[in-house]
């Protein structure tokens, strides 16, 4: 028997826990593996759809009650984005320091268990008084949910890559990106509904979606599983002759430091790197619309705390249509050339950015939510290719990590700059200067996605060459 470790596994002889990725089970006769393999991959996908969506229930839901605080008069504009902050930032680390842990996890119980903690935290934030009362304990324990999140993407990361191979990824993926906006409007609903039962007290839009979240988080443990090896059937690879884009060794889990595995298939990738730099401008766009949209709607246009809600859920809703359609423009118009559909969208959004700046006071409300549909949808395209982007150009056993560092990038860097510097720039110079600096960021972003094909079109070549010595 090979002493190498198995893609899904670890050694024998490393130290495991109930939380360690689980060992391979032994191989099921091929009419159970024809039989079982269809009907599990869609069972973890659904799992994996529904836990993530559980998570944005309870990530940030500041900017849904940011008017209540704003006119309770205890917290200003830059309290209020010094809260989302925390929030965004400590998604940032967590979800890079967490995928590194996720990568060794068993994924079925390390989803369930961050999605419980989240939800706990927002409840700390509902029901004790001290939380609400002081803007630094309000900023702790938003950091502390932030860091709990960043448990989700990655084993959803893990269980993408394991269960679906190269040449459906796209697709699989896009569908399952949907679940931020799926989660997002939710959220929106959540909080409207709890608000309304308590009289608009603002700690409902925390306690109501978590105890939701909390619900969710069992459905998932009940659905999800870890590998496919790990319920004894085939790898992927092997089950669809698909191979992946970046050969894996596994057994690098056993002989390299964490730190090693980053320098090595991280920090190395110029097309990685490239990437993660992208994010930072994709997500100070997507934050900096989705967090402030609601003000802006209320202080500009003169909208009221429920139609800001709307705009919030609307672009949410508006993602769904532009992810599934950037996924399939991604494979059928680009041909899997994932660096130009980025492109094309992010163009999108700078239009209709600027659609929404320049629409004068006494625009029809319906008008102003049209063009935040569309820069809704067109954000969450590029937002679901760096994540895929990061997992197909990384080795299958540092998947979760890779997206991890791209993700670290977009929120610590991104997010910061969309809730807190969009938020001072608001405040201290206007809109106008606002939303001229994310356009300014759209550009940005472009040269940046732009700068990545040549290293995407390279590891296509590659892909394409090893499926053909396999035929």
């Amino acid at each position: 028997m090979s002493t190498t470790a198995p893609a899904s596994g670890h050694s024998d002889t490393r130290s495991r826990s109930w939380l360690s990725a689980p060992r391979p089970a032994p191989r099921l006769p091929q009419d159970q593996v024809e039989a079982r393999y269809p009907r599990l991959r869609f069972q973890v996908f659904m799992g994996i759809f529904i836990g993530y969506a559980g998570f944005y229930l309870i990530r940030n839901n500041i900017p849904l009650i940011a008017k209540i605080l704003l006119d309770e008069g205890h917290i200003d504009k830059a309290g209020i984005g010094l809260i989302a902050n925390s929030a965004l930032v400590a998604y940032g680390l967590g979800k890079f320091f967490m995928a590194m842990m996720s990568d060794r996890s068993n994924a079925r119980y390390f989803l369930p268990i961050g999605l419980a903690l989240s939800a706990v935290a927002n409840l700390v934030v509902a029901f004790v008084p001290a939380v609400s009362g002081s803007l630094a304990m309000f900023a702790i324990v938003m950091f502390v949910n932030g860091w709990f999140q960043g448990m989700g993407w990655p084993p959803c990361g893990r269980v993408l890559v394991h269960w679906f191979s190269t040449n459906e990824r796209g697709w699989k993926t896009s569908i399952w990106n949907t679940a931020h906006n799926v989660g997002g409007m939710a959220v929106g609903a959540a909080a409207a509904v709890g608000l309304s039962m308590t009289g608009g007290q603002w700690q409902s839009a925390f306690w109501f979606p978590a105890v939701i979240a909390l619900g969710v988080a069992a459905l998932a443990l009940w659905l999800i599983r870890d590998t496919p090896e790990s319920v004894g059937l085939p790898p992927i690879e092997e089950y669809r002759d698909d191979p992946a884009k970046v050969d894996a060794d596994a057994s690098e889990l056993e002989t390299m430091s964490t730190w090693e595995l980053v320098r090595t298939h991280i920090l190395t990738n110029r097309a990685m790197v490239l990437l993660a730099f992208a994010n930072v401008f994709v997500y100070t766009l997507r934050y900096g619309v989705l967090t402030w949209a609601p003000t802006y709607l209320s202080e500009v246009h003169h909208a009221s705390v429920t139609e800001g809600i709307a705009g919030f859920s609307l672009f949410e809703l508006a993602g769904i249509f532009g992810t599934l359609a950037c996924g399939w423009v991604s494979d059928k118009v680009f041909r899997g050339n994932r660096s130009r559909t980025g492109v094309t969208f992010m163009a999108g959004v700078a239009l209709f950015v600027v659609l929404y700046w320049l629409a004068p006071v006494g625009t029809p409300y319906w008008l102003l939510m049209v063009y935040l549909f569309f820069i809704g949808a067109f954000i969450y395209g590029p937002v679901m290719l760096i994540g895929l982007q990061a997992l197909d150009m990384s080795a299958k056993h540092v998947a979760g990590t890779a997206a991890g560092f791209t993700g670290l990038f977009g929120y610590v860097l991104g997010a910061t700059m969309a809730s807190s510097g969009v938020g001072f720039v608001a405040q201290h110079y206007g809109w106008n200067l606002t939303f001229g600096l994310l356009t300014a960021f759209t550009i940005v972003a472009i040269v940046l996605l732009a700068m990545v094909g040549p290293e995407e079109r390279r590891l296509m070549e590659e892909h394409r060459r090893r499926a053909d010595a396999r035929r």
